[in-house]
């Protein structure tokens, strides 16, 4: 099932898409500013309890933030 994008406000289309993407993340910011009020889908915490899940069942599998954190450093200082 499609959902029906709204217009955007008028003169949005006119901003360059910097302008447009700050509007949208100050847009966010101030839904999210209140994160009580903010959905969370079900399959998000589907997947959060899989997840937390296989980590209970084995916690020596994964790794550290710090050696995460670490690669995602590296492949973006490749791009």
């Amino acid at each position: 099932m499609s959902k029906i994008v709204p217009t955007p406000p008028p003169g949005f289309d006119d901003r360059s898409v910097e302008e447009q993407i700050d509007f949208v993340q100050f847009l966010w910011d101030r839904i999210a500013s209140i994160p009580e009020q903010v959905p969370v889908p079900e399959w998000h915490k589907r997947i959060l309890r899989e997840r937390l899940e296989a980590y209970q069942a084995n916690p020596t599998t994964g790794r550290s933030w710090e050696k995460v954190r670490a690669d995602i450093d590296r492949k973006l200082q490749d791009r």
